[in-house]
């Protein structure tokens, strides 16, 4: 959009939206905007219009805007561009970070007792952080339960190294989800001897994210293990569990420990400084794919509305973030959050995250700051109740259903609920399977993964849901809107006195955006 029509619409929804509360309006205060009629300007083609410069920018660069690649530096300079040209004051975060790719695609098969080819991306997948490495050996079961308990998170399967008592050096090493991280359990077979691991899924099913039947994503942290590690879908572990499997497994990596990368901040030139309202998104991809949906679709929609907010004179202070290196660990974000002073911790007074609001197959999800729905991880620090309410307001009146999505801790918001500050957000679905229950409430195909090109090369512009980008879009302007000029925000206490587990969301065991992987 010209500059000229832009400013123009922009004046045009400002007196629209002025005009409607002027009723209401005390003599002599200031008019503040609608946030329904401010959140019906934002449509899907605004949007897409900046999902298509990251598609452009990832197919000039090797099909990928993953941090520590050209298609990231390109796609920052862009999303710079746009908020300094919105009149932002911006800053680049420069942060190191342990880099990862997969050179090659991983192989694994089955030697014996029959042969079979396992497929990737389907049946299993690299770890973040593997070592490289090609094996044939026999596969050894380290303490799995099969079939599963049925407790999630129960299983302690290779994480002591009393777990390897009578391990043969050499082989392949079969654990399962549970207990601890990925890491401990890859580090304790490689010092067994180990010359590969397998680790599968724990095998509880469940609705959607919380199914622990599925292919599991996993995350090493750092690149500790010169071995290869794959994660596998339930089934495939019990299978290769069986008494004689052989298996070969071929994975070629490449880590680079002190990679530097950065985070895009913007900070809006009026409003309280004491009372910051934040916003954030990924704005990185995996490498294996230009990340439109995960999460080309939060960042647009977090940019789009930071463009139209950004000449408006809010009561209180607005940033917006753009997180680098979220796909290898929540990096960006831990590294801000780390970095703020507490004094600068208690200016903020929520933060809300968009990660995957386009999902094809989608859920309109509202993180459930209240645990209301007493599933999984505990509610969010004080205040992101609130949150949840606003974002609930705004799906009425638009008339569109919604459900509650679980504070898990793996995705930006996480850093800032272990602070202590209040969160929320919105989430679509990733790679988890869509219900019965959640195709007879938001249509879509039920068993199906609310996004089957999760992580993949297919994560085009074609694997966007116009409407759930849309609707989704209408709602951060809205929650945006309203946070940015509320007398009274969320975080009216002091962050950083948070107690994981008592009303704090601490990091969870299940999934939503299961980039980390870190815990089991």
């Amino acid at each position: 959009m010209r500059a000229r029509a832009y400013k123009g619409l922009l004046a045009a929804v400002t007196a629209a939206s002025t005009a409607a509360l002027a009723s209401a309006t005390p003599a002599g205060a200031v008019a503040v905007p609608d946030p329904k009629a401010f959140s019906q300007t934002i449509n899907a083609p605004t949007v897409k219009r900046h999902l298509e410069r990251f598609q452009a920018i990832a197919d000039a660069n090797g099909g990928t805007r993953a941090s520590g690649t050209p298609g990231y530096d390109a796609s920052v300079a862009y999303v710079a561009n746009r908020l300094r040209r919105a009149g932002y004051r911006v800053t680049l975060q420069e942060f190191e970070f342990p880099f990862f790719r997969e050179i090659t695609k991983t192989t694994m098969s089955r030697v014996a007792p029959e042969p079979k080819t396992y497929t990737r991306m389907t049946d299993f997948r690299i770890m973040t952080y593997s070592g490289s490495g090609t094996v044939t050996a026999p596969v050894q079961a380290v303490d799995v339960t099969i079939p599963p308990s049925e407790t999630p998170n129960s299983s302690s399967s290779g994480c002591e190294a009393s777990d390897f008592a009578g391990f043969t050096p050499g082989n392949i090493a079969l654990m399962q989800r549970g207990t601890c991280n990925f890491q401990v359990k890859a580090e304790n077979a490689q010092a067994a001897g180990a010359k590969g691991v397998i680790i599968f899924n724990e095998g509880q099913p469940g609705e959607g994210a919380n199914d622990r039947r599925v292919l599991l994503n996993g995350n090493l942290n750092a690149p500790t293990t010169n071995i290869p590690v794959v994660g596998t879908t339930y089934a495939v572990g019990a299978e290769l569990a069986a008494a004689g499997t052989t298996v070969t497994l071929s994975a070629q990596t490449e880590g680079d420990p002190q990679r530097k990368t950065h985070n895009v901040l913007a900070e809006s030139r009026r409003g309280d400084a004491d009372k910051v309202v934040m916003l954030g998104a990924h704005l990185d991809s995996v490498t294996e794919g230009p990340g439109i949906n995960d999460n080309g679709s939060g960042s647009a929609g977090v940019l789009e509305t930071a463009i139209r907010l950004g000449h408006l004179p809010s009561k209180n202070k607005l940033r917006f973030a753009f997180w680098g290196a979220e796909e290898l660990g929540l990096l960006g974000s831990e590294h801000y959050v780390a970095n703020l002073s507490a004094e600068e911790k208690a200016k903020i007074k929520l933060y809300l995250n968009f990660d995957m609001i386009g999902s094809p197959n989608y859920t309109f999800g509202i993180y459930d700051g209240d645990d209301s729905d007493g599933v999984g991880s505990p509610a969010g620090p004080a205040g992101s109740d609130k949150i949840e309410k606003t974002f609930e307001k705004y799906f009425q009146l638009v008339r569109q259903p919604y459900t509650g999505a679980d504070f898990t801790g793996r995705s930006d918001y996480g850093p800032f609920i272990e602070a202590g500050i209040p969160a929320g957000g919105l989430f679509t679905g990733a790679e988890g399977i869509k219900t019965e229950a959640e195709a007879a409430k938001f249509g879509g195909e039920a068993g199906v993964a609310y996004d089957k090109c999760y992580h993949q090369a297919c994560d085009t512009i074609a694997n966007i849901n116009d409407k759930a980008l849309a609707v989704n879009s209408g709602a951060i302007a809205f929650a945006a809107l309203t946070y940015a000029y509320s007398p009274a925000l969320p975080g009216g206490g002091t962050p950083g006195t948070n107690t994981p587990g008592t009303g704090g969301g601490g990091l969870g065991h299940g999934h939503d955006h299961d980039h980390t992987g870190a815990l089991s």
